[in-house]
C-alpha cells in the first residue's frame, strides 16, 4: 500500500513540475525566491506585502515551498490532500494555464525549503529565480537529523543563489557569517541588508512598542530606523515582537528598492500592510489582560533563542512564562540545543513548562542555571498544558508559546487566548484537515 502511495505521489509531483515549468516559459513573471533556515515564511510574506500596491503578484500560500507545494503556488492550486479526484482537477487547471490566455502574475514570490539532501536542487535547476533571496543560515539548522553536517544545509540552500539568472539578484542578510562568505562566490548583483555598518539597507535603534492597556502597558509591535543611502526613516510595525522580524522588513524593503520603488513609499508601505504568518512571534491578546508571544509554527534552537531573548526583553507588570514543546529533527544536536534553550530560560523568563520527551532537557538546563524546581512543570500534551497554564495566568503576565510542528504548541494558544472564536483567523494550522489530527 505504501509503495503505491509513494508511486502516486511520484507521478502526480513530476506532473505538476511539468506543468510549472510551462507555465512560467509562456507568461514569463519574475521570480522572487527565498530560502534559508530561518525566517523564510515571514521573509517571502514582508515581501508580498511591499510589492502587492505595485504589481499583480502571487506568493506561496502558508508554507508552500517543496516539491509539492511551489508548482502549486505556480499553477494557483492549494493541495488537494489525499484526493485523486482532487489532484486530477489540478492538473486540468494547470492544463488550461498552459494552452489557453489569462492574466497571470507579473511576480511570483516563492518559499524554497529543504527536508532532505537535493530538495532545492531539484527545485532550482527548473525554477531558475529572478531574485534569491537568502535569510540566515545558524548553527544548528532545522531539519539537520537530515543531512550529514551542517555544511551540507549550508551548500544545498546556496545551489537556489546559484541558480538564480544571471543577470539576476541575491538580497541577503549580511550580519550571518556564513552568508556573507559564501555569497563572494556568487557573480550576479548583490544587496546586503541588517544592522552591520556594510550593509546597503540597514537598521538600526531596534525598540519594542508599548501602548496603555488598563494599568498595564502591554507590547504591540516593534520600531527601528531605516538607513539607505544616507536617507533615514523610522519604521513602526504592529503586531510582531522580535529582531528576526526586522531582518524580514528589511529583506522586503532590499527586493523593493531593487525592483525600482521610492523608498518613502515603500516605507509606508511596510507600515501600513506588513503582516506575518500566523504561528510566528505574533502578539495575540490572552486571558486575564495578558499578551501572548505566539510562536507555534515550529521551532529551532536559533528561532528558540530569538523569541526567548524577545520575551525576556519586555517590560511587564505580570511574570514572562515559557511554555516550550520539543524541538524536532536536531539528531545528535537534540540533548546540547533543549539543554542551552533551558539556560537560556532560566536567564530570562520566572517560569518554564514543558511539553515532550525531549523537554527535560530544557528542564535540566534551566535548573543548571537556577531556576527552581517548584517554577517548572512538565506536561504530556500541548492541550493538558494549555489547560494548566489557563489556571496560572495572572494580570500583565507575557507567555511565549513554542515547539516543533509535530506538538501542536497551537492548541495550547487556543486555551488562553483571550479571543479563542478567532483561532481560525490567529493561529496556525486550523485548516479542517489539521484539526482532526
Amino acid at each position: 500500500m505504501q509503495t503505491v502511495k509513494e508511486l502516486f505521489k511520484y507521478i502526480v509531483s513530476n506532473l505538476l513540475i511539468c506543468e510549472a515549468n510551462l507555465v512560467l516559459k509562456k507568461y514569463k513573471p519574475k521570480v522572487i525566491a527565498v530560502t534559508g533556515s530561518v525566517g523564510k515564511t515571514s521573509t517571502k510574506d514582508a515581501i508580498y506585502n511591499v510589492l502587492v500596491p505595485h504589481f499583480r503578484i502571487r506568493k506561496s500560500e502558508k508554507s508552500y515551498n517543496s516539491e509539492f507545494g511551489l508548482p502549486l503556488t505556480i499553477l494557483g492550486q492549494k493541495s488537494a490532500w489525499m484526493s485523486p479526484l482532487g489532484w486530477a482537477h489540478i492538473l486540468f487547471i494547470g492544463a488550461t494555464e498552459i494552452f489557453f490566455k489569462s492574466k497571470y502574475p507579473e511576480w511570483l514570490v516563492l518559499e524554497v525549503g529543504a527536508n532532505r539532501p537535493g530538495d532545492i536542487r531539484k527545485i532550482s535547476k527548473w525554477l531558475k529565480p529572478d531574485i534569491g533571496v537568502l535569510t540566515r543560515l545558524p548553527e544548528i539548522p532545522v531539519h539537520i537529523e537530515f543531512f550529514p553536517d551542517r555544511e551540507a544545509i549550508v551548500n544545498e540552500k546556496m545551489s537556489l543563489a546559484q541558480d538564480v539568472k544571471k543577470n539576476g539578484l541575491i538580497v541577503y542578510n549580511i550580519d550571518d557569517e556564513t552568508l556573507r562568505e559564501k555569497v563572494k562566490d556568487l557573480s550576479q548583483e548583490k544587496i546586503s541588508y541588517g544592522f552591520s555598518d556594510l550593509a546597503q539597507v540597514k537598521a538600526s535603534n531596534a525598540q519594542v512598542l508599548y501602548e496603555k492597556n488598563g494599568d498595564n502597558n502591554l507590547p504591540v509591535g516593534i520600531s527601528f530606523k531605516l538607513d539607505h543611502e544616507g536617507q533615514i526613516i523610522p519604521i513602526r510595525i504592529k503586531g510582531v515582537l522580535g529582531e528576526h522580524q526586522v531582518y524580514s522588513a528589511l529583506a522586503a524593503i532590499a527586493v523593493a528598492l531593487a525592483s525600482g520603488l521610492n523608498i518613502v513609499a515603500v516605507a509606508e508601505t511596510i507600515q501600513n500592510f506588513y503582516a506575518t504568518p500566523p504561528g510566528r512571534l505574533k502578539l495575540i491578546s490572552g486571558i486575564k489582560g495578558s499578551i501572548i508571544l505566539d510562536d507555534t509554527y515550529n521551532s529551532s534552537p536559533a528561532a528558540l533563542e530569538a523569541a526567548i531573548v524577545a520575551l525576556g526583553g519586555l517590560e511587564t507588570s505580570g511574570r514572562k512564562i515559557a511554555l516550550l514543546g520539543d524541538m524536532l529533527e536536531l539528531g545528535e544536536h537534540t540533548i546540547e540545543a533543549h539543554r542551552l534553550a533551558g539556560q537560556l530560560v532560566a536567564q530570562n523568563c520566572d517560569l518554564l513548562l514543558t511539553v515532550g520527551l525531549r523537554s527535560k532537557f530544557f528542564e535540566e538546563g534551566a535548573k543548571e542555571k537556577g531556576m527552581k524546581e517548584e517554577n517548572i512543570r512538565h506536561f504530556e500534551d500541548s492541550l493538558e498544558a494549555g489547560q494548566a497554564l489557563d489556571k496560572i495566568i495572572k494580570t500583565g503576565d507575557a507567555i511565549l508559546i513554542k515547539g516543533s510542528q509535530g506538538m501542536r504548541m497551537e492548541k495550547a494558544v487556543v486555551e488562553v487566548m483571550a479571543e479563542p472564536l478567532r483561532a481560525g483567523e490567529l493561529l496556525c494550522r486550523q485548516e479542517e484537515e489539521w484539526l482532526k489530527r
